[in-house]
């Protein structure tokens, strides 16, 4: 599916592969980049200078600040209780389920394949381990790893020439 005609692009924005991306009803910042088999829902916002690498999926309800990195096939969710049915049997619908707001601060970055549960802000600077289940927040400059994801550090403690996951 192209990008849809509802989103907002900021200038410079760039979509590598548009035909190979599901994108609707969000907006992008200027000069953010998203890679190839990327789905992002409308209401999504997602500020200047991101990097959302291939095979990510944000939800709707998500907000990312400027100069956020989302590594490969990281994975949103916004429900804290998901279910196909109702109790008494029914298919659920938008009425049948709460929205959980995530926001995610500027220039944190989430590594491949992580997990970041519903409702919770993952703070400034920040930076979220491959394959990492983040459940609950996690404060700004932290270094947070694991399943459930456990904050280990503090990037401002780190040699910037580390190499980091992503």
């Amino acid at each position: 599916m192209p990008v849809a005609q509802s989103v907002k692009l900021g200038e410079g924005v760039r979509i590598f592969h548009p035909d190979m991306v599901n994108i609707y009803g969000c907006s992008l910042g200027d000069k953010t980049t998203v890679g190839p088999f990327v789905e992002i829902q409308g209401g999504v916002e997602i500020g200047k200078n991101c990097k959302i690498q291939s095979h990510s999926f944000i939800c709707e309800g998500v907000s990312i600040e400027d100069e956020v990195f989302v590594g490969h096939g990281v994975m949103f969710i916004n429900d804290l209780f998901p279910r196909s049915t109702n109790p008494d049997g029914s298919m659920q619908s938008v009425e049948d389920w709460t929205l959980v707001k995530t926001v995610i601060k500027r220039r944190a970055s989430i590594g491949s394949n992580a997990t970041i549960v519903g409702g919770v802000t993952v703070g400034e600077n920040a930076l979220i381990g491959a394959g990492a289940v983040v459940t609950k927040d996690v404060p700004d400059y932290a270094i947070a790893v694991g399943v459930p994801a456990r904050i280990v550090g503090d990037v401002r403690n780190r040699d910037p020439r580390e190499s980091t996951s992503g």
